[in-house]
């Protein structure tokens, strides 16, 4: 039985890497806005946003490798009540840092281990994330010097890396801001037996 990343992200394979684990890489064919347009309607606060798509995403590779356990993720951001997602270019990043300013805003991370095409486990983390007043200028700055990076993160942002300067408080799982709750994670892959306890 292999443990499998249902998930193309670089950061979230180093991250299970790092603690030790082998995987296969196997990223999910989910059309995410297709799955959340109908709950969005319904009203479905952002946690339950992610842990559906994460669901999804595990269930897809799943249901192609049923020997298999899968691991699937989602991160949903949430800022004065509206869901966000990657900036589309370099514009939509500033215009997104500037709204974030001296403000807070959460990501909702959520973990899914499917077997046989049947979720098994689930769990959200919420991080709460305080933007320094940050000035027009500053923003060009990092984003020249942080590069096109920054649209493959829905804050427009690394925390690993430069995006850290943008913060003035951080409350929350370091795992969780980087798209993984790694620790529930392990905990249930201990109790699968996948790993040794």
């Amino acid at each position: 039985m292999a443990l499998v990343l249902a998930s193309g992200s670089k950061i979230r394979a180093e991250l299970m890497e790092n603690a030790g684990l082998v995987i296969e890489i196997d990223p999910a064919v989910v059309d995410e806005r297709a799955v959340e347009a109908p709950l969005l309607e319904a009203g479905f606060p952002p946690e339950d946003l992610a842990s559906v798509l994460a669901e999804a995403k595990a269930n897809d590779v799943s249901g192609r490798r049923q020997a298999d356990l899968v691991v699937g993720a989602d991160q949903i951001l949430a800022f004065e009540g509206e869901r966000r997602t990657k900036p589309d270019d370099m514009e939509a990043a500033r215009r997104q840092l500037l709204a974030f300013s001296g403000k807070t805003h959460e990501l909702h991370s959520a973990v899914v281990i499917s077997q046989k095409g049947e979720a098994v486990w689930r769990q959200v983390s919420t991080a709460r994330l305080t933007m320094r007043d940050l000035t027009p200028e500053f923003i060009g700055h990092y984003l020249a010097a942080a590069g096109d990076d920054v649209l493959s993160s829905v804050g427009a942002y690394q925390l690993e890396g430069l995006g850290v300067q943008l913060f003035e408080k951080i409350e929350g799982d370091y795992f969780t801001i980087l798209g993984l709750p790694m620790l529930p994670l392990l905990a249930e892959l201990r109790t699968l037996k996948v790993i040794e306890t």
